[in-house]
Protein backbone atom coordinates (compact mmCIF):
# COMPACT_ATOMS: atom_id res chain seq x y z
CA UNK A 1 0.00 0.00 0.00
CA UNK A 2 1.27 3.57 -0.79
CA UNK A 3 0.55 6.85 -0.61
CA UNK A 4 0.58 9.00 -3.31
CA UNK A 5 2.03 12.01 -2.90
CA UNK A 6 5.20 10.17 -1.13
CA UNK A 7 6.29 7.63 -3.86
CA UNK A 8 5.56 5.82 -6.92
CA UNK A 9 4.89 2.62 -6.63
CA UNK A 10 1.77 -3.10 -5.80
CA UNK A 11 0.06 -5.43 -5.27
CA UNK A 12 0.26 -5.59 -7.42
CA UNK A 13 -0.20 -7.23 -6.33
CA UNK A 14 -0.33 -8.61 -7.08
CA UNK A 15 -1.16 -7.51 -3.66
CA UNK A 16 -1.22 -10.11 -4.85
CA UNK A 17 -1.65 -9.88 -8.65
CA UNK A 18 1.37 -8.98 -10.37
CA UNK A 19 0.95 -6.32 -12.54
CA UNK A 20 1.57 -3.73 -9.88
CA UNK A 21 3.93 -0.78 -9.48
CA UNK A 22 8.85 3.38 -8.50
CA UNK A 23 11.50 4.90 -6.19
CA UNK A 24 10.74 6.85 -2.66
CA UNK A 25 9.06 6.77 0.41
CA UNK A 26 4.99 5.61 1.19
CA UNK A 27 2.55 2.75 1.11
CA UNK A 28 1.36 0.83 -1.25
CA UNK A 29 -1.39 -1.76 -1.22
CA UNK A 30 0.97 -4.59 -0.36
CA UNK A 31 4.25 -1.93 -0.64
CA UNK A 32 6.03 0.96 1.33
CA UNK A 33 9.75 2.89 0.97
CA UNK A 34 10.85 4.10 4.36
CA UNK A 35 13.40 7.08 4.89
CA UNK A 36 15.94 4.78 6.97
CA UNK A 37 16.67 0.95 7.85
CA UNK A 38 16.32 0.70 11.29
CA UNK A 39 18.91 -1.11 13.50
CA UNK A 40 18.62 -2.61 16.80
CA UNK A 41 21.54 -4.39 18.28
CA UNK A 42 18.90 -5.84 20.90
CA UNK A 43 15.54 -6.60 20.07
CA UNK A 44 12.50 -7.65 22.20
CA UNK A 45 12.45 -11.08 20.96
CA UNK A 46 16.22 -11.99 21.54
CA UNK A 47 19.79 -11.36 19.25
CA UNK A 48 20.11 -13.38 16.22
CA UNK A 49 23.44 -15.63 16.87
CA UNK A 50 25.00 -15.29 13.31
CA UNK A 51 27.73 -17.83 14.83
CA UNK A 52 26.89 -20.47 12.42
CA UNK A 53 25.99 -18.14 9.62
CA UNK A 54 29.61 -17.10 9.61
CA UNK A 55 30.92 -20.36 10.11
CA UNK A 56 29.15 -21.64 6.98
CA UNK A 57 30.68 -18.92 4.87
CA UNK A 58 33.89 -19.50 6.34
CA UNK A 59 34.09 -22.88 4.97
CA UNK A 60 32.50 -22.14 1.68
CA UNK A 61 34.99 -19.63 1.07
CA UNK A 62 38.02 -22.10 2.43
CA UNK A 63 36.96 -25.46 0.94
CA UNK A 64 34.10 -25.31 -1.58
CA UNK A 65 35.65 -27.11 -4.65
CA UNK A 66 35.13 -24.14 -7.02
CA UNK A 67 37.28 -20.85 -5.63
CA UNK A 68 35.48 -18.67 -7.37
CA UNK A 69 32.61 -18.43 -5.57
CA UNK A 70 30.75 -15.14 -6.00
CA UNK A 71 30.77 -13.18 -2.86
CA UNK A 72 27.51 -10.99 -3.77
CA UNK A 73 25.77 -14.37 -4.61
CA UNK A 74 26.43 -16.04 -1.12
CA UNK A 75 25.51 -12.64 0.32
CA UNK A 76 22.01 -12.56 -1.47
CA UNK A 77 21.08 -16.39 -0.54
CA UNK A 78 21.74 -15.39 2.75
CA UNK A 79 19.45 -12.72 2.87
CA UNK A 80 16.92 -14.93 0.73
CA UNK A 81 17.18 -17.48 3.58
CA UNK A 82 16.10 -14.84 6.58
CA UNK A 83 12.96 -14.08 4.73
CA UNK A 84 12.02 -17.55 3.44
CA UNK A 85 12.73 -18.55 7.29
CA UNK A 86 9.60 -16.29 7.96
CA UNK A 87 7.35 -18.59 6.56
CA UNK A 88 5.20 -15.53 5.14
CA UNK A 89 4.24 -15.54 1.49
CA UNK A 90 4.32 -12.32 0.92
CA UNK A 91 7.63 -11.44 2.37
CA UNK A 92 10.07 -11.56 -0.20
CA UNK A 93 14.07 -10.67 -0.83
CA UNK A 94 15.04 -9.19 -4.08
CA UNK A 95 18.27 -8.87 -5.73
CA UNK A 96 19.14 -5.22 -7.90
CA UNK A 97 18.01 -6.33 -11.15
CA UNK A 98 14.32 -8.05 -10.27
CA UNK A 99 13.98 -4.88 -7.75
CA UNK A 100 14.82 -2.84 -10.63
CA UNK A 101 12.00 -4.67 -12.64
CA UNK A 102 10.26 -4.77 -9.65
CA UNK A 103 9.57 -0.88 -9.99
CA UNK A 104 8.99 -0.42 -13.45
CA UNK A 105 6.15 -2.69 -12.51
CA UNK A 106 4.93 -0.46 -9.80
CA UNK A 107 4.74 2.63 -12.16
CA UNK A 108 2.33 0.14 -14.44
CA UNK A 109 5.08 1.07 -17.62
CA UNK A 110 7.70 -2.22 -18.23
CA UNK A 111 8.78 -4.41 -21.09
CA UNK A 112 7.07 -7.55 -20.36
CA UNK A 113 4.36 -10.09 -21.77
CA UNK A 114 1.44 -8.53 -20.32
CA UNK A 115 -0.25 -11.04 -17.90
CA UNK A 116 -2.26 -10.35 -13.99
CA UNK A 117 -0.35 -13.14 -11.83
CA UNK A 118 -1.35 -14.22 -8.05
CA UNK A 119 0.36 -16.10 -5.89
CA UNK A 120 -0.35 -19.05 -4.57
CA UNK A 121 1.21 -22.22 -2.85
CA UNK A 122 2.60 -24.61 -5.37
CA UNK A 123 2.57 -22.22 -8.59
CA UNK A 124 1.61 -18.65 -10.00
CA UNK A 125 -1.35 -18.45 -11.81
CA UNK A 126 -2.44 -16.32 -14.68
CA UNK A 127 -5.59 -14.08 -13.62
CA UNK A 128 -5.83 -12.56 -16.90
CA UNK A 129 -4.01 -10.15 -20.03
CA UNK A 130 -3.73 -7.08 -20.84
CA UNK A 131 -5.96 -6.81 -23.91
CA UNK A 132 -3.10 -5.92 -26.72
CA UNK A 133 -0.08 -7.66 -25.51
CA UNK A 134 1.91 -10.48 -26.42
CA UNK A 135 0.48 -12.87 -23.58
CA UNK A 136 -3.30 -12.94 -25.14
CA UNK A 137 -1.69 -13.01 -28.92
CA UNK A 138 0.86 -15.82 -27.68
CA UNK A 139 -2.47 -17.41 -26.47
CA UNK A 140 -2.21 -17.39 -22.62
CA UNK A 141 -5.45 -18.12 -20.47
CA UNK A 142 -6.81 -17.03 -17.60
CA UNK A 143 -6.07 -20.18 -14.98
CA UNK A 144 -2.86 -21.15 -16.40
CA UNK A 145 -0.28 -22.40 -13.80
CA UNK A 146 3.38 -20.94 -14.53
CA UNK A 147 5.49 -23.94 -14.35
CA UNK A 148 8.37 -22.72 -15.47
CA UNK A 149 9.85 -19.43 -16.97
CA UNK A 150 13.03 -20.46 -19.30
CA UNK A 151 14.69 -23.51 -17.73
CA UNK A 152 13.64 -22.07 -13.88
CA UNK A 153 10.90 -23.68 -12.26
CA UNK A 154 8.06 -21.20 -10.68
CA UNK A 155 7.11 -23.61 -7.54
CA UNK A 156 6.96 -21.32 -4.58
CA UNK A 157 7.63 -18.49 -6.30
CA UNK A 158 5.88 -15.28 -5.36
CA UNK A 159 3.27 -13.97 -8.39
CA UNK A 160 5.96 -10.76 -8.14
CA UNK A 161 9.39 -12.61 -7.71
CA UNK A 162 7.66 -14.29 -11.50
CA UNK A 163 7.03 -11.42 -12.80
CA UNK A 164 10.89 -9.97 -12.33
CA UNK A 165 11.82 -14.00 -14.24
CA UNK A 166 9.21 -12.55 -17.20
CA UNK A 167 10.14 -9.28 -17.66
CA UNK A 168 13.09 -8.47 -20.00
CA UNK A 169 14.60 -5.74 -23.30
CA UNK A 170 11.48 -4.75 -25.57
CA UNK A 171 11.93 -7.03 -28.67
CA UNK A 172 13.69 -9.85 -26.09
CA UNK A 173 11.94 -13.70 -26.02
CA UNK A 174 11.05 -15.54 -22.88
CA UNK A 175 10.03 -18.65 -23.06
CA UNK A 176 7.28 -19.81 -20.50
CA UNK A 177 5.98 -23.28 -20.09
CA UNK A 178 2.17 -23.75 -18.26
CA UNK A 179 0.02 -26.33 -17.18
CA UNK A 180 -3.72 -26.00 -18.29
CA UNK A 181 -6.01 -28.53 -16.84
CA UNK A 182 -4.07 -31.97 -17.88
CA UNK A 183 -2.20 -29.97 -20.87
CA UNK A 184 1.60 -28.83 -20.53
CA UNK A 185 2.41 -25.71 -23.18
CA UNK A 186 5.31 -24.03 -23.93
CA UNK A 187 5.16 -21.11 -25.52
CA UNK A 188 7.80 -18.69 -26.55
CA UNK A 189 6.99 -14.85 -26.63
CA UNK A 190 8.16 -11.83 -27.72
CA UNK A 191 8.75 -9.56 -24.88
CA UNK A 192 6.96 -5.44 -25.53
CA UNK A 193 6.73 -2.19 -24.15
CA UNK A 194 3.50 -2.87 -21.60
CA UNK A 195 1.35 0.32 -20.56
CA UNK A 196 -1.13 -1.14 -17.93
CA UNK A 197 -4.63 0.67 -17.97
CA UNK A 198 -5.81 1.61 -14.76
CA UNK A 199 -9.39 3.02 -14.98
CA UNK A 200 -12.09 2.05 -18.51
CA UNK A 201 -15.52 3.20 -18.62
CA UNK A 202 -18.60 3.34 -20.33
CA UNK A 203 -22.24 3.40 -20.65
CA UNK A 204 -24.05 0.24 -20.84
CA UNK A 205 -28.26 -1.62 -20.62
CA UNK A 206 -30.43 1.61 -19.48
CA UNK A 207 -27.84 4.53 -18.39
CA UNK A 208 -26.08 2.34 -16.12
CA UNK A 209 -22.20 3.75 -15.94
CA UNK A 210 -19.47 0.79 -16.00
CA UNK A 211 -16.29 1.36 -14.03
CA UNK A 212 -13.41 -1.11 -14.36
CA UNK A 213 -10.73 -0.32 -12.12
CA UNK A 214 -7.59 -2.53 -13.62
CA UNK A 215 -5.41 -1.63 -10.65
CA UNK A 216 -4.98 1.11 -8.00
CA UNK A 217 -1.62 2.93 -9.68
CA UNK A 218 -0.34 6.36 -9.39
CA UNK A 219 -3.40 7.10 -12.38
CA UNK A 220 -6.00 5.76 -10.67
CA UNK A 221 -7.25 8.82 -8.60
CA UNK A 222 -7.22 11.57 -11.85
CA UNK A 223 -8.37 8.71 -14.39
CA UNK A 224 -11.52 7.77 -11.79
CA UNK A 225 -12.68 11.03 -11.19
CA UNK A 226 -12.81 11.80 -15.52
CA UNK A 227 -14.97 8.63 -15.50
CA UNK A 228 -17.39 10.02 -13.16
CA UNK A 229 -17.59 13.39 -14.37
CA UNK A 230 -18.39 12.05 -18.03
CA UNK A 231 -20.49 9.25 -17.12
CA UNK A 232 -22.79 9.71 -13.94
CA UNK A 233 -24.71 13.01 -15.52
CA UNK A 234 -27.87 11.15 -17.04
CA UNK A 235 -26.61 7.40 -15.14
CA UNK A 236 -29.59 5.97 -13.42
CA UNK A 237 -27.37 3.76 -11.64
CA UNK A 238 -23.74 2.57 -11.43
CA UNK A 239 -21.24 -1.22 -11.74
CA UNK A 240 -17.70 -0.79 -10.71
CA UNK A 241 -15.99 -3.54 -11.63
CA UNK A 242 -12.85 -5.14 -9.36
CA UNK A 243 -12.72 -8.42 -10.55
CA UNK A 244 -9.02 -9.52 -11.28
CA UNK A 245 -8.00 -6.20 -9.41
CA UNK A 246 -4.31 -6.90 -7.71
CA UNK A 247 -4.93 -3.73 -5.42
CA UNK A 248 -2.41 -1.05 -5.41
CA UNK A 249 -2.00 2.52 -3.37
CA UNK A 250 -3.90 2.42 -0.22
CA UNK A 251 -4.16 6.40 -0.97
CA UNK A 252 -5.97 5.92 -4.39
CA UNK A 253 -8.48 3.49 -2.56
CA UNK A 254 -8.76 6.14 -0.05
CA UNK A 255 -10.22 8.41 -3.00
CA UNK A 256 -12.11 6.08 -4.33
CA UNK A 257 -14.65 5.37 -1.65
CA UNK A 258 -13.93 9.33 -1.02
CA UNK A 259 -16.32 9.54 -4.04
CA UNK A 260 -19.15 7.44 -3.09
CA UNK A 261 -18.85 8.22 0.85
CA UNK A 262 -19.23 11.76 2.39
CA UNK A 263 -17.95 10.92 6.31
CA UNK A 264 -16.44 8.35 8.26
CA UNK A 265 -13.61 6.42 7.82
CA UNK A 266 -12.19 4.38 4.96
CA UNK A 267 -10.02 1.70 6.69
CA UNK A 268 -7.43 1.26 9.81
CA UNK A 269 -3.83 0.13 9.42
CA UNK A 270 -2.39 -1.66 13.09
CA UNK A 271 1.38 -2.31 13.48
CA UNK A 272 2.74 -5.22 15.64
CA UNK A 273 2.70 -2.96 18.91
CA UNK A 274 -1.13 -2.12 18.19
CA UNK A 275 -0.89 1.33 16.95
CA UNK A 276 -4.05 2.16 14.99
CA UNK A 277 -4.10 4.37 12.09
CA UNK A 278 -7.45 6.17 10.95
CA UNK A 279 -8.04 6.98 7.21
CA UNK A 280 -10.86 9.32 6.55
CA UNK A 281 -12.64 10.13 3.66
CA UNK A 282 -11.90 13.41 2.45
CA UNK A 283 -11.69 15.25 -0.86
CA UNK A 284 -14.95 15.67 -3.27
CA UNK A 285 -17.93 12.96 -2.99
CA UNK A 286 -18.64 12.70 -6.97
CA UNK A 287 -21.20 9.98 -6.52
CA UNK A 288 -22.92 9.34 -2.99
CA UNK A 289 -26.18 9.06 -4.38
CA UNK A 290 -25.84 7.12 -7.26
CA UNK A 291 -27.39 3.25 -6.83
CA UNK A 292 -24.08 1.44 -6.75
CA UNK A 293 -22.94 -2.59 -7.28
CA UNK A 294 -19.28 -3.74 -6.81
CA UNK A 295 -18.13 -6.64 -8.64
CA UNK A 296 -15.62 -8.99 -6.53
CA UNK A 297 -14.44 -12.06 -7.35
CA UNK A 298 -11.30 -14.92 -5.62
CA UNK A 299 -8.61 -12.35 -7.84
CA UNK A 300 -9.82 -9.17 -6.32
CA UNK A 301 -7.03 -8.40 -3.91
CA UNK A 302 -5.42 -6.05 -1.70
CA UNK A 303 -6.61 -2.19 -2.47
CA UNK A 304 -9.93 -3.54 -4.37
CA UNK A 305 -10.95 -5.71 -1.14
CA UNK A 306 -10.50 -2.23 0.99
CA UNK A 307 -12.69 -0.53 -1.65
CA UNK A 308 -15.28 -3.30 -1.66
CA UNK A 309 -15.17 -3.86 1.82
CA UNK A 310 -15.36 -0.31 3.10
CA UNK A 311 -18.36 0.53 0.64
CA UNK A 312 -20.00 -2.45 1.88
CA UNK A 313 -19.08 -1.61 5.65
CA UNK A 314 -21.03 1.66 5.11
CA UNK A 315 -23.98 0.27 3.33
CA UNK A 316 -23.40 1.92 0.48
CA UNK A 317 -23.10 -0.55 -2.29
CA UNK A 318 -23.85 -4.57 -2.56
CA UNK A 319 -21.56 -6.76 -3.20
CA UNK A 320 -21.91 -9.24 -6.50
CA UNK A 321 -19.53 -12.12 -7.82
CA UNK A 322 -17.20 -14.69 -5.39
CA UNK A 323 -15.28 -14.71 -2.01
CA UNK A 324 -12.17 -12.40 -2.52
CA UNK A 325 -8.93 -13.52 -2.02
CA UNK A 326 -8.40 -12.34 1.63
CA UNK A 327 -4.93 -10.48 1.84
CA UNK A 328 -5.54 -7.87 5.25
CA UNK A 329 -1.28 -7.32 5.21
CA UNK A 330 0.66 -4.61 3.91
CA UNK A 331 4.26 -4.93 3.32
CA UNK A 332 7.32 -2.28 3.15
CA UNK A 333 10.47 -2.57 0.99
CA UNK A 334 13.71 -1.65 2.70
CA UNK A 335 16.03 -0.88 -0.52
CA UNK A 336 19.75 -2.60 0.53
CA UNK A 337 23.21 -0.39 0.11
CA UNK A 338 23.38 -2.47 -3.31
CA UNK A 339 20.14 -2.03 -4.37
CA UNK A 340 19.01 -4.89 -3.56
CA UNK A 341 15.18 -5.06 -1.69
CA UNK A 342 13.70 -6.39 1.50
CA UNK A 343 10.10 -6.60 0.85
CA UNK A 344 8.54 -7.31 4.47
CA UNK A 345 5.17 -7.29 6.24
CA UNK A 346 4.93 -4.64 8.47
CA UNK A 347 1.53 -4.07 9.34
CA UNK A 348 -2.52 -5.44 8.73
CA UNK A 349 -5.53 -3.26 8.02
CA UNK A 350 -8.97 -3.37 8.72
CA UNK A 351 -11.96 -1.99 7.65
CA UNK A 352 -14.27 0.43 9.50
CA UNK A 353 -16.24 -1.80 11.52
CA UNK A 354 -12.72 -2.93 13.07
CA UNK A 355 -12.71 -6.58 10.56
CA UNK A 356 -9.96 -7.61 9.12
CA UNK A 357 -10.28 -9.64 6.07
CA UNK A 358 -7.08 -11.28 6.19
CA UNK A 359 -7.25 -15.23 4.54
CA UNK A 360 -10.70 -14.88 4.83
CA UNK A 361 -11.82 -12.49 2.04
CA UNK A 362 -14.92 -10.52 1.63
CA UNK A 363 -18.27 -12.30 1.33
CA UNK A 364 -20.68 -10.99 -1.43
CA UNK A 365 -23.96 -10.03 -0.73
CA UNK A 366 -25.32 -11.49 -3.85
CA UNK A 367 -22.66 -14.73 -4.70
CA UNK A 368 -22.84 -15.86 -8.45
CA UNK A 369 -20.13 -17.99 -9.93
CA UNK A 370 -18.22 -17.48 -13.36
CA UNK A 371 -16.97 -20.73 -15.33
CA UNK A 372 -14.02 -18.24 -16.96
CA UNK A 373 -12.57 -14.62 -17.08
CA UNK A 374 -13.19 -14.96 -20.71
CA UNK A 375 -16.77 -14.51 -20.29
CA UNK A 376 -15.97 -11.25 -18.53
CA UNK A 377 -17.31 -7.74 -19.96
CA UNK A 378 -15.06 -6.17 -21.87
CA UNK A 379 -14.57 -2.44 -21.43
CA UNK A 380 -12.20 -1.95 -24.30
CA UNK A 381 -14.41 -3.93 -26.80
CA UNK A 382 -17.84 -3.01 -25.72
CA UNK A 383 -19.43 -4.37 -28.68
CA UNK A 384 -19.11 -7.70 -27.82
CA UNK A 385 -21.98 -6.90 -25.45
CA UNK A 386 -22.02 -9.30 -21.95
CA UNK A 387 -25.04 -11.47 -22.00
CA UNK A 388 -22.14 -13.98 -20.92
CA UNK A 389 -20.93 -11.82 -18.28
CA UNK A 390 -23.32 -13.31 -15.30
CA UNK A 391 -22.11 -11.83 -12.31
CA UNK A 392 -22.48 -7.93 -14.24
CA UNK A 393 -25.86 -9.31 -15.31
CA UNK A 394 -27.06 -9.86 -11.91
CA UNK A 395 -25.31 -6.59 -10.77
CA UNK A 396 -27.78 -5.13 -12.93
CA UNK A 397 -30.51 -6.78 -12.17
CA UNK A 398 -29.63 -5.93 -8.21
CA UNK A 399 -29.86 -2.05 -9.41
CA UNK A 400 -33.00 -2.67 -11.41
CA UNK A 401 -34.38 -4.22 -8.34
CA UNK A 402 -33.57 -0.98 -5.87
Amino acid sequence: MQTRAQWGVAVFVVGVLTLVFGIGVGVYADQAYPDVIPYFAHHSSGRIDTTELQQAIRVIQADYVDANVDPKKLSHGTVQGLISSLGDPFSAYYDPDQYKKLQQVYTGHYSGIGIYLTFTSSYPVITGTVPGTPAPSAGLQPGDQILKVGDKDMKGVTADQASTQIQGPDGSKVSITVQRGSQTLTVTITRAEIQVPSVRSTTIADHILYVRIYQFTTTTTDDFHTALSSGLPGAKGMVLDLREDPGGFISEADHVISQFVASGETFELRDRSGHVERHDVSGEHLATSVPLVVLVNANSASSAEIVAGSLQVHHRAKLVGTLTFGKGSVQQDFPLSDGADVHLTVKRWYLPNGQTIDHKGLTPDVTVPLASATLEFDVLQPSLGYAKDAQLNSALNVLAAG
